[in-house]
Formats: structure tokens, C-alpha cells, sequence
């Protein structure tokens, strides 16, 4: 399987934006959008919390789960780069940087 990009996961997204008509994307909308993906993020929390860090790799049925719950979150989080017109360019510039300033911090 290759590499699976930012801009993939954005065109995903758009289509699913233009087949079901949520929320239009917009600078408005991304309020709500991180609002939903935090709502996610709670959901791997409590898989996490519930079942510790060592079950995940014994368990199949639970990594699925908790995959699933991680790509809620990656959904809620591309919806948000769209809503707010953040380019995969733009985060891997801002990423890169902040690589390189937490590499030299400690």
C-alpha cells in the first residue's frame, strides 16, 4: 500500500461534502468541524483509557475499532484544513519548521 496524502484524504472528504450536502464547507463551518473532531478524539480517548496501551496489538477487533475511531478523526480534521483553505504545501511547510524548532529545543 503506498503512502496515503493529505490531498487524498481531501478529495475523499469533498466528495463526500458534495454527495450528502453537510454543512457547507466554509470559515464559518470550521468552528464546527473542530468542535465534531474533538467529539472523536474523545472517542479514542476512552478506547485507549478503557483497554491500556499493550491490548491493541492482541486484540483485533479493538485495533480496528480504535483505527476506525483515528480516521473520524482525520476525517473531522481535513474537513477542518478545507474549511479554513489550509493547503497540504502550507502544513508541511508549518510541520517542517516546527520539526526543526523541536529539534534544536531540548
Amino acid at each position: 500500500m503506498s503512502d496515503f496524502s493529505i490531498n487524498e484524504m481531501q478529495e475523499m472528504q469533498k466528495a463526500l461534502q458534495d454527495k450528502y450536502k453537510w454543512e457547507p464547507i466554509s470559515s464559518e463551518v470550521g468552528r464546527n468541524k473542530l468542535l465534531w473532531m474533538i467529539g472523536e478524539i474523545g472517542e479514542v480517548i476512552d478506547i485507549v483509557k478503557k483497554h491500556g496501551g499493550t491490548e491493541f496489538s492482541n486484540d483485533e477487533k479493538l485495533r480496528k475499532d480504535l483505527i476506525e475511531e483515528m480516521a473520524d478523526v482525520l476525517m473531522y480534521y481535513n474537513d477542518v484544513m478545507l474549511c479554513y483553505g489550509i493547503t497540504a504545501d502550507e502544513l508541511k511547510e508549518a510541520y517542517s519548521k516546527k520539526f526543526e524548532k523541536n529539534m534544536k529545543r531540548w
